[in-house]
């Protein structure tokens, strides 16, 4: 942490992320309007009464925004989660185990990645209902794959090591083994993968919602924010620039926070 702290963008970025994070938390309180609310004046630009202005329905944007930072971070929260249980499962037991068994889940894996993920998210999520369950589990199961090289890897490296080898001489059984004395030493750049993989989960939402495949309203996140500003990117520029905005700061900020995370952990 205090290397970390010396990293003056990283800090920033996890500053400016937890100021986010919070106003999504108490959103129900900040907010100054019911963001499904329909108001008498559509499309108003930003002013002391509207901060952000107003939709096409009236809809106060800055209320919208607020609830929609509450989706999009949960959904990239919860995604990455999914990603990273399911990657450091088959990763732990392709890289301890070996032989027949990683052979085919690393084969499967390749299997998995000759599929461009944007396409087979898009195939599954038109199968089956468009909601915010739906969105989280199917991210978070298209985008494990990375993680589980990852952990692989890891894996394949440490389990040579000598105090691997003097648990395995007395007698520690390999689940014990694995929980015990692999794990704590191949998090470090499972951490970081995850933190980078949710500004790519953020993103995936954002376009799922933009073509009307992802949270569906009357909830709000940014990506169907940015929906339903497409007919009025001339008379309401703020429609889109607000959102789009949002999502460039999110995305920018995990990333630097990423990458001081994969200075000072190695990752």
């Amino acid at each position: 942490m205090r290397r970390f702290r010396k990293n003056k963008a990283a800090v920033a970025a996890l500053t400016i992320l937890f100021l986010m994070v919070l106003a999504a938390v108490l959103a129900p309180f900040i907010a100054p309007y019911d963001p499904r609310e329909l108001g008498v004046t559509a499309l108003q630009a930003p002013s002391f009464s509207h901060y952000f202005g107003t939709d096409d329905f009236g809809r106060d944007i800055f209320s919208r925004a607020l609830f929609g930072a509450r989706i999009s971070l949960s959904v990239g929260v919860v995604a990455v989660s999914i990603s990273v249980l399911v990657g450091f499962f088959f990763g732990m037991i392709s890289g301890y185990f070996g032989g027949f068994i990683e052979a085919f889940i690393m084969r499967f894996v390749d299997v998995m990645l000759s599929f461009p993920s944007i396409f087979l998210i898009l195939a599954v999520q038109t199968m089956l209902t468009p909601n915010i369950y739906n969105v989280m589990a199917v991210i978070g199961l298209t985008s494990w794959m990375g993680v589980s090289r990852l952990v692989r890897a890891e894996v394949l490296s440490v389990k040579e090591r000598p105090y691997i080898e003097a648990a395995r001489a007395i007698g520690a059984s390999g689940p014990r083994i694995m929980l015990r004395h692999i794990l704590p030493n191949v998090t470090a750049p499972v951490i970081v993968a995850g933190t980078l993989g949710m500004a790519g989960a953020i993103l995936t939402e954002s376009a799922l919602s933009f073509l009307g495949l992802g949270v569906q309203p009357p909830l709000s996140s940014w990506g169907n924010m940015l929906q339903d500003s497409q007919a009025y990117l001339r008379d309401a520029p703020w429609m889109s620039l607000i959102p789009g905005l949002l999502i460039l700061i999110t995305v920018l900020c995990i990333y630097l926070v990423g990458e001081g995370l994969r200075e000072e952990l190695g990752g």
